[in-house]
């Protein structure tokens, strides 16, 4: 049911090899000096899209013709299809707008909501970031590691969200697939908003992708108030689920399966589940401007792309900021484009009966 997507994945070289950074065409006749970019990210300050965006903005500024102004416009709302929207409606084709989506951007499109206004057949992608999730507890449900997590089979628990056709399809399902019985506070702005809810001591489990959990859970784990559990882990060139680069020591949500259950998951469920997995975290984050844009300008942007990410000091910043994922540029970022885009009839057709059981949600 996943093999599709996970052809293309191989196809990408998604695990096994470094995404290539050569650049395309040289750009001819491209000079931003004096102006002002405006990047939407459909996202309050909070959470990781913001922080990858913001780590972006010095190498773009560096690395694009003329060293303009990149600007970052946060834009939250209706699981990110608000900001979306606006920049479908009016983004403009002059290379002086680009677009930073995520999969809560995606699966809304994915899934047909109704909110949706946009199309991303419209836009060309620039650049591809890989991001990964983690998931973690308050202390106080007595849970020290994956180990003990048949602890939380009998806990309540509620979970902040954005909204279950968002990015966080994947966590509910996952509770879902564990035996976790996690009732979800619909209405969240962003993933920030979630993790000040579990501060406040208002959520007792959470999860933030990595750039948000390295920069904001890291302090909580220090001082003892958040215990790591696992992650969504990541899938090899085979589709196999593997563990997560960045956090080599935390078990993914397969092997926290076979903890709890005594076997390895199987059957519709995890199969819908690691199709959407595979949509929303392999391109999670991407840069777009429109197509329509002058090709040249196109040819900019994607060389600049190339440029920032082989920068001296680039790598070491981004594994501390982002994590340990390369970043994709020119015909790999298409690639992960397409998969970020596409999940298999079946899988979709699944969830969204399942979206209708489980929470009367239909997009």
């Amino acid at each position: 049911m996943i093999k599709t997507s996970i052809s293309v994945l191989a196809a990408a070289g998604f695990v096994a090899t470094t995404f290539g950074t050569t650049a395309p065409a040289v750009a001819q006749d491209v000079d931003f000096a004096g102006k002002r970019i405006e990047w939407v990210i459909p996202y309050g300050t909070g959470g990781g899209s913001n922080r990858w965006a913001r780590f972006y903005v010095p190498w773009l500024q560096k690395a694009l013709p003329g060293n303009p102004t990149v600007a970052v416009k946060n834009m939250p709302g209706a699981s990110s299809t608000k900001g979306t929207n606006y920049f479908a409606r009016r983004g403009t084709k002059d290379g002086l707008s680009i677009l930073g989506t995520s999969g809560s951007t995606q699966f809304p499109f994915l899934l047909g909501d109704r909110r949706v206004k946009y199309n991303y057949a419209d836009w060309e992608v620039i650049l591809a970031t890989p991001v990964g999730g983690v998931v973690y507890v308050n202390k106080s449900l007595g849970v020290k590691s994956a180990a003990d997590m048949k602890k939380l089979q009998k806990a309540k628990l509620k979970f902040g969200s954005q909204g279950p056709t968002s990015l966080d399809l994947v966590p509910l399902l996952a509770f879902d697939i564990l035996g976790l019985n996690v009732k979800p506070v619909f209405g969240m702005k962003g993933r920030g908003p979630s993790r000040l809810a579990f501060e406040r001591g208002e959520v007792r489990i959470d999860y933030q992708t990595t750039p948000a959990f390295l920069k904001r859970v890291t302090p909580l784990v220090k001082k003892g108030i958040a215990v790591p559990i696992m992650t969504w882990g990541t899938l090899d060139d085979a589709g196999k689920l593997v563990r997560d680069p960045t956090f080599p020591n935390l078990p993914h949500v397969g092997e926290v399966y076979k903890m709890m259950h005594g076997k390895a998951p199987k059957g519709p469920a995890w199969t819908a589940w690691k199709a959407f997995m595979a949509a929303g975290f392999p391109a999670q984050k991407m840069i777009f401007v429109k197509k329509g844009t002058p090709k040249n300008i196109v040819a900019a942007w994607r060389a600049t792309a190339a440029k920032a990410v082989a920068m001296p000091g680039f790598e070491a910043a981004k594994n501390k900021k982002l994590g340990k994922y390369p970043q994709a540029v020119g015909k790999k970022a298409q690639v992960l484009k397409k998969v970020a885009t596409n999940v298999p009839p079946a899988a979709k057709k699944w969830v969204l009966d399942w979206l209708k059981s489980r929470y009367n949600k239909v997009p």
